[in-house]
């Protein structure tokens, strides 16, 4: 019998594989993708959000969000409207069909955080954010090191 443990990173991506499945499936019933819907999550309901600032809170390259964007005003989701403190820039706002599917899918991701808190204990949860926040820094830790180790070699 083995005692092999399975790899940190392993586990990482078979437990966001279940998690994107129940997402993806929460955000087709209402028509649109995962993608989309996390998309209308980060974008301020009242305000709007700033094009610029939505890549950084998100993750994505500017052209990867441009496309997203696209696609939610094509579903009238959203609508860009000027930025009036940089003449440049656009202020993401949504619409009143992108605001209620925000709120559907804002309703899932914290029923789905729920039942995931109340199966773990408050130690288990705390010990679980310190292991995210360690693989956290030590991923941009051994990124920078390849980076470095990279550049020298080339």
């Amino acid at each position: 019998m083995s005692t092999k443990k399975p790899l940190i990173d392993h586990s990482l991506r078979a437990t966001w594989q279940a998690v994107s499945k129940m997402y993806s499936e929460v955000a087709r019933q209402y028509g649109i993708t995962m993608a989309l819907g996390l998309t209308l999550l980060n974008i301020d309901p009242k305000n709007g959000t700033a094009s610029t600032a939505l890549g950084p809170i998100m993750g994505m390259e500017p052209t990867s969000l441009s496309r997203l964007i696209n696609s939610l005003e094509d579903l009238h989701l959203v609508e860009r409207k000027p930025n009036p403190h940089d003449g440049r820039g656009v202020i993401v706002h949504l619409t009143p069909d992108g605001l209620t599917k925000r709120d559907f899918i804002k309703k899932h991701v914290y029923t789905f955080n729920e039942a995931v808190a109340n199966k773990v204990s408050q130690k288990d949860l705390l010990g679980f954010y310190n292991t995210i926040e360690a693989i956290n820094s030590t991923s941009s830790e051994q990124l920078f090191d390849f980076q470095q180790t990279s550049n020298t070699i080339l």
